[in-house]
């Protein structure tokens, strides 16, 4: 698999902190993320999410919701017939984001949870859609699957995924190996590392149905549209 390297492929680094190490980082940073990184990320989650082309009625799961500027979108975007839903590990960006919500007067058109997405609290079938910006990439190699295996279990049978993460695939750049290198060196502060996104989609069983690449301050990344393939 290309998640764990080869010649043409080299290996995505590891995850080095727990998952409460990660959950008082984000508590930490929650009220501020919005102004160091919140905004940088917001330009290719929004373009993502409108390549996924939710519509109203429907019913859409965001995995990492952040500080709650998609998850805000996607509750517009389902209408009054429709249900949003929010996954996060970090009880901080579940505060920072009900209070954005409640600040819209969409609080009761979203059902937020603060836990984590490797274990998603959602019957089969639920989702029409189902939508993640630089999250999958905070999860360690092994886990990627079984997140990805998740997604699948609660989406309807002609459900849709959108991703947003940074990318390994054409990745040798000096600027990449640097980042790694910055990673490899504060794994527990610079958290995001580069992964093959759509190799990670169709090992885990998923038909792309549109792809792009973009530059992250010049470092890769790709927003990719997939469905639930049979």
């Amino acid at each position: 698999m290309a998640e764990q390297g080869n010649p043409q492929n080299p290996a995505v680094l590891p995850v080095c902190r727990s998952k409460e190490e990660a959950k008082q980082f984000y508590d930490r940073v929650s009220k501020l993320y919005d102004c160091v990184a919140g905004a940088f990320e917001r330009k290719y989650a929004e373009m993502a999410l409108n390549r996924l082309a939710i519509q109203n009625g429907e019913t859409v799961l965001e995995i990492g919701f952040g500080t709650g500027h998609c998850l805000q979108q996607i509750a517009q975007l389902v209408g009054n017939k429709g249900k949003a839903y929010g996954i996060d590990i970090s009880p901080g960006m579940f505060k920072v984001t009900k209070k954005r919500l409640e600040k819209a007067g969409l609080i009761d058109k979203v059902e937020l949870y603060c836990g984590d997405a490797l274990q998603l609290p959602y019957d089969n079938e639920t989702f029409d859609a189902t939508f993640t910006s630089f999250t999958l990439e905070l999860f360690d190699t092994p886990e990627i699957p079984k997140v990805l295996e998740e997604v699948r279990r609660t989406l309807k049978l002609d459900g849709r995924l959108g991703v947003v993460s940074m990318s390994k695939q054409d990745g040798q750049s000096t600027l990449l190996r640097l980042y790694e290198w910055v990673h490899k060196k504060w794994p527990k502060y610079i958290d995001c590392r580069p992964i093959y996104v759509e190799h990670s989609l169709t090992d885990a069983r998923y038909e792309v149905r549109s792809k792009e690449k973009v530059k992250l301050f010049g470092l890769p990344g790709e927003l990719i549209i997939a469905t639930k393939a049979i």
